[in-house]
Formats: C-alpha cells, structure tokens, sequence
C-alpha cells in the first residue's frame, strides 16, 4: 500500500519576494493561477529494516540527495528521528522542472503530506515544513501557500503557512493556455540586481489587482509587470503580441520560467491552436484547479 499526494502546478503572474531571517516569515507577495496538472507523489515505508534509508525518484529515475536537496530535507526533518526502515519517495511531474510550474514547491509539499499522512502529523506542519526548506533552499517564496489556496490566489500577506495570508479570486469559464519554452532558474533572478525593479513593479500590481479583483485584471497586470521588469522580451515578447491577436485577455510570462501563459474561453480555443500550430509551438490548455491539495491511500492498479 502506498500513500499519494497530488499538489497542483501554480504559475506566478506577478510578486513581490519579501526575505527574512526566518523562513516562516518569507516569502512573497503576488498573484497566480493553479492547474489540474502538476505533481504527484507516491510514497512506501517499510518497517522491517534495521537501518534508516530514504530514496527519492523523480519520473520514475532515482536521484542523489544533490539532485533533490529540498525533497530530502522534507523527508529528513518529517521522518522522526528514531524511526528505523525503508522510506522510497517516487515523484511524477506533469511539467518539465525549471520551466516556472512550482514543481520543487509540488514535490516538497507532497512529500511532506505523503509522509505526514502515514507517519502523523498536521497539513500545517506538513506545508510548513515544505515552505521552510523551499526558502533555504532557493526553491521558490511562495509557491507553497499558493498550492494549498488552489484557484487564482492573491498573496497579500508575506509568509510562510500559518503566518502569509491568501485571498481567491472568482472566476467562471477559463482554462490557461501554458506555452513552456525553456527554463529559467529561479536562483538566478533572485540573486540578481532586477530584484529593485520587481519588488517596484509588484507592489504596484497588487495594489492595483485588490482595488479591482478580476482575473481580467490579474491578467493586465501581469503583461505589465513582465515587460517594466524587462523579465519578458525578446522571442518571447513576440510570441506574447502574437497571442495577443487571437485572446481577449493579454498572455504573460510564466514566472519564473522561459515560457508563457494566458486565460482562455472556449470560444477562443480553436484560433489559439491553430497560431501555434502555425508557429510549431508546442502547448498545453489546462483546466484551473480549484481546491487544496490531495492526500490518500493509494493501492496497486488504480488509475494514477
């Protein structure tokens, strides 16, 4: 018998990174969307041997604790320290990583609530837990509180579970339209000196998107703050006007990642597939998904 988790994509249309000493009081400020894909994990503890062993995989290929160094600090600090067996952790990504999905946030969150689920624990100490090291480790600032909100979050208050504070805007009748060109390291961005201009350009995003809370709204916003940032030009800016043509609503950057995103109606699909066709670019259009993260048994032969 295996536990599985399932923590959705998130894709951040603006923020705001807050930094602090203590990672529960980091994170970010921002608006985002979460997708029907995203991760799955599967975890299997085993009793019966003497020693303590804790094995992660990702698409089904094992990797070193350098490779997965969030993941195995998750499970590290979840697993109580006595505990003596055989802890394999499988993770299944619907999204290339560093592409901007929130995969690092999706496979620390789900790990944390596989494990917690078998091991005993609470949802917020789980998602805490996934946070803290996300944020040591560069993974990300606010992924993390974002998957446990689902829908079209609004982060107004920085921090990590129990601490930031997530608000939901109403929607009907969008799916996102992803276009995933590249990767783009988060590490990188936040490091650098473009971090004045995005906590500038964010700031001033959300204070407009509280004032006027629609998703048409979070959509403006975003187009404006990736290209005042200069995060969205290039190819990439291009692709984004071409878009424009055929969408109501502007498409944006996927942050952080080389690629783009957009809200689409029904009515707008089959124009939407067919530039891209034209530009053999490849897509996806993916459903929102609205609710928390899932955490269940999971038993042998079931549709994953």
């Amino acid at each position: 018998m295996l536990i599985r988790s399932f923590v959705p994509a998130h894709i951040t249309a603006f923020f705001v990174p807050r930094f602090h000493d203590d990672p529960l009081k980091a994170g970010s400020l921002g608006a985002g969307v979460n997708l029907e894909k995203g991760v799955n994990v599967f975890v299997s503890v085993e009793t019966e041997v003497l020693e303590r062993h804790i094995h992660v995989a990702f698409n089904g290929e094992p990797v070193k604790r350098e490779e997965a160094v969030i993941s195995y600090s998750v499970a590290e600090e979840i697993v109580p320290a006595g505990f003596t067996g055989e802890i394999e952790i499988w993770q299944y990504f619907d999204f290339p990583n560093g592409y901007g999905f929130g995969n690092s946030a999706g496979g620390a969150l789900g790990t944390a609530l596989a494990l917690s689920y078998k091991l005993g624990g609470t949802w917020l100490r789980a998602a805490q837990v996934a946070h803290k090291h996300e944020v040591l480790n560069r993974g990300g600032l606010g992924d993390v509180v974002a998957q446990l909100a689902g829908g079209m979050e609004v982060r107004v208050k920085a921090g990590g579970p129990g601490i930031g504070l997530v608000d939901n805007l109403f929607f009907e009748g969008y799916k996102v339209l992803v276009v995933p060109l590249g990767r783009l390291p988060t590490r990188e961005v936040l490091d650098g000196e473009v971090v004045k201009v995005i906590e500038a350009e964010g700031s001033k995003a959300l204070e407009k998107l509280l004032a006027e809370p629609t998703p048409e709204r979070m959509m403006v916003l975003a187009r404006e703050f990736a290209e005042k940032t200069g995060l969205l030009s290039g190819e990439l800016l291009e692709l984004a006007r071409e878009l424009d043509g055929v969408l109501k609503n502007p498409s944006s950057m996927i942050m952080l990642g080389k690629g783009l995103f957009a809200l689409v109606r029904e009515s707008e699909v089959e124009s939407t597939r067919a530039l891209l066709g034209d530009l053999e670019v490849s897509y996806d259009i993916v459903e929102i998904y609205d609710g928390k993260p899932r955490v269940e048994r999971w038993f042998e032969g079931e549709a994953k």
